[in-house]
């Protein structure tokens, strides 16, 4: 044999292999999301994950979800806390989540959530929905919390 078809039939036996070998598991998209919002926020934890659901925690925050992407959004941040006017680190945290998962800038999402949590009052009501830089937010509170939601459409 000449070097050549050496090369040629041991590079052919190296792809054969590599081909045939199993391939690692791949982390869902959701998932590689949560990890990434672990990574840059701290005292972020994960939680359990059901039904296209990741239960996230943070201390800022009685209840925290990440909302994986179905038919009508892309993504959906779920936060809320116990208190009627929530603290400036709960506004913290949902900006900074808000712009690792919709890749917008974190002074926007800030100003897009302050927005929406202080519309709520006498002449809004206690549920509110706004539209700031094509992200739909939902604010609803009660006499003893508050909550909001922040997706985008999945046709934006």
């Amino acid at each position: 044999m000449t070097s050549s078809r050496r090369c040629l039939t041991a590079s052919l036996c190296v792809a054969a292999a590599t081909m045939l070998a199993p391939l690692p598991a791949l982390a869902d998209r959701c998932d590689d999301l949560a990890a990434q919002l672990k990574s840059q926020i701290d005292g972020l934890n994960i939680g359990k994950t059901a039904a296209n659901v990741i239960y996230l925690s943070h201390p800022a925050t009685t209840q925290l979800i990440l909302g994986c992407s179905n038919r009508k959004f892309t993504n959906e941040l779920i936060a809320g806390t116990d208190t009627r006017k929530p603290n400036p680190e709960f506004y913290d945290l949902v900006a900074r989540a808000s712009a690792i998962i919709f890749t917008i800038p974190i002074a926007d999402t800030l100003r897009g959530a302050t927005r929406c949590m202080k519309r709520m009052g006498l002449l809004r009501g206690d549920d509110v929905q706004t539209r700031f830089r094509r992200l739909n937010m939902h604010c609803t509170r009660t006499k003893t919390s508050s909550a909001i939601a922040v997706s985008r459409g999945i046709d934006e």
